[in-house]
């Protein structure tokens, strides 16, 4: 019985990626309304029923993507680091986007740059939130562990909008640098990192 369950894991993982990859492909040529299920599944090469047994509709099928990208990001964060050092993965988010330009470019023109960054602050936000209790457990700390959660997401995605809004005008390491020297006070303070 274990076996059918670790298969029918990998199907659903390989399905999500294969819509996710379609998403992203679409969303490069056209705005996000003008994409249909249908395109979806076709780019994606599966069946209508095998699309609607995991999302509800594109907008589900874009909020899974996110959910995992975020996650993702979330588990590339060094909390050994924090406060000393580059502990937040800046450079491969921004490298990330720098390669794909056009994602973004396809998500500016169909107004949802906005609310996506919105939500990627809050999926986020959540996703450290629960690796500092974790982490953190019992220790003590001066600022309480939803704002120093909310800040280091808010900054993230905040200097990652100004950052592609200006055009890049700096390489991804460059802005890695200058994001921990904005946040790494900060961080030392909160955690009473010595």
């Amino acid at each position: 019985m274990k076996p059918k369950k670790k298969t029918s894991d990998r199907r659903t993982r390989r399905t999500r990626n294969k819509v996710s990859g379609a998403l992203v492909d679409l969303i490069k040529e056209k705005r996000f309304d003008d994409i249909t299920v249908q395109n979806l599944i076709d780019r994606a090469g599966v069946g209508r029923s095998t699309f609607y047994s995991h999302f509800r509709d594109k907008e589900d099928a874009f909020e899974h993507q996110w959910e995992a990208f975020s996650q993702h990001l979330a588990n590339q964060i060094k909390w050994d680091q924090a406060g000393r050092d580059s502990f937040f993965p800046v450079a491969p988010l921004f490298r990330h986007l720098q390669e794909e330009q056009s994602f973004y470019r396809g998500l500016v023109r169909s107004g949802k740059i906005d609310a996506l960054l919105k939500r990627g602050v809050d999926y986020l936000t959540g996703n450290i939130e629960t690796a500092l209790n974790q982490i953190l457990e019992s220790r003590e700390i001066t600022v309480p562990i939803p704002v120093l959660s909310h800040y280091l997401a808010n900054e993230c995605f905040g200097l990652l909008k100004w950052w592609l809004d200006a055009g890049m005008p700096y390489t991804p390491a460059a802005m890695d640098q200058m994001f921990h020297r904005l946040v790494n006070p900060t961080i030392k303070s909160a955690l009473l990192i010595r």
